[in-house]
């Protein structure tokens, strides 16, 4: 474990000049009622955070949480369709509240709105990144939040833990910082009116025992427990980006994260994936998966290799040419995504067979590679 008090460490906190925000339900809410004070203080901070030449992206819940508030209801909603009228109302109220608190600061904010099935689309993706980054260009903040007036269960970035990740990718973040309702990591989860377990400083990588650890709750007007905020820190370490998961009810969290102070957990930057890999590995929806042989699995993980028809064993779903799948191996485990030169039907015909039999079986050839190297992505040493 790398000392959380290093200077050097924290070092790619005060340097970073990009900058996505996320603040969770549990930070603007309490009890289901909003925190208007709250309010105040992320944006006097992320205003001072802009004034200081870093470019800030805010990634916002509570939409749900101000409609259900503004309707007089006590839950979040007890049906989609409830949540999504709720998110109507609230995202209105939200955006409100964001304006007139950084109007104080003479900062201009801009309602950015997104869902998994547009950003899957790779043309969309690229639209909104340069969207977001005009905007960061022109000076402004933008408020970014999950469309849940119409996003469903199945389009839903499950939450904006998830959602921010994406963010960094999509504007090439240095920083991500997730504001949550505890100081970042402990080895276990507190306990209210017990002494606090040990909080991890500083993590290089996330590993088995890091994962374990992250058992966490959530509230009932928030989506993400501390595994999504892992996972989200893992989206943003591919992306180069570190991540801080820090108390947004500590008195001017952000000013200390960028200064570099010692507060929450830092999780360090991993080896950065291309965007357009990043965005298939953890943006896009796969339309089906192979089963490869351990021959094939060795020289994906291993040699860098394109997956060839010899090494498909089973073909599972009905995928079209260009659509996105999963290659497992032998175990079920999923070891990389990748774009596919043939559909579902095409390759079970050539399963199993060398790259000279393609047109005699299917009479053509979209090439020799069932999914190319360059449009595979690996998720499993």
């Amino acid at each position: 474990m790398i000392d959380a008090r290093s200077d050097s460490v924290r070092e790619i906190q005060r340097s970073a000049k990009r900058i996505v925000i996320k603040v969770g339900s549990s930070t603007l809410t309490r009890d289901g009622k909003l925190r208007p004070r709250k309010f105040s203080q992320l944006a006097a901070q992320i205003s001072g955070l802009v004034h200081d030449a870093r470019q800030v992206v805010l990634v916002s819940s509570g939409a749900i949480a101000v409609g259900s508030h503004r309707l007089g209801w006590s839950h979040p909603g007890r049906s989609i369709p409830e949540k999504q009228a709720a998110a109507a109302v609230g995202q209105i109220g939200l955006v409100e509240m964001y304006q007139r608190r950084f109007d104080r600061h003479g900062q201009h904010i801009a309602q950015v709105l997104l869902t998994r099935a547009g950003l899957e689309d790779r043309e969309r993706f690229i639209n909104a990144r340069h969207t977001l980054l005009e905007l960061l260009k022109l000076g402004v903040v933008p408020v970014v939040n999950e469309n849940d007036t119409v996003a469903t269960d199945e389009i839903r970035f499950g939450d904006n833990d998830n959602l921010s990740a994406t963010i960094v990718n999509l504007i090439g973040a240095d920083l991500l910082v997730i504001l949550t309702d505890v100081d970042g990591l402990h080895s276990e989860p507190p306990t209210p009116g017990q002494k606090k377990p040990e909080l991890f400083g500083v993590i290089e990588r996330l590993t088995p025992e890091i994962w374990a650890a992250a058992r966490g709750s959530d509230s009932s007007f928030g989506r993400g427990g501390m595994i999504t905020k892992l996972e989200a820190a893992h989206s943003a370490s591919l992306s180069g980006a570190a991540t801080v998961l820090c108390n947004g009810a500590r008195a001017d969290i952000l000013e200390r994260v960028a200064a570099g102070e010692a507060v929450g957990t830092l999780i360090l930057p991993g080896e950065r994936l291309a965007s357009r890999k990043h965005w298939l590995a953890f943006t896009t929806r796969t339309r089906g998966a192979m089963v490869v042989d351990d021959g094939a699995a060795t020289a994906l993980r291993s040699r860098g290799r394109s997956l060839l028809p010899a090494g498909v064993v089973e073909v599972r779903g009905d995928f079209g040419m260009g659509d996105p799948v999963v290659c497992l191996d032998t175990r079920g485990t999923e070891i990389a995504r990748g774009l596919v030169a043939y559909s579902a039907k095409e390759v079970a015909r050539i399963i199993g067979r060398s790259t000279k039999e393609i047109v005699q079986v299917l009479g053509y050839s979209n090439g020799d590679e069932v999914i190319h190297r360059d449009d595979l992505v690996i998720l499993t040493p």
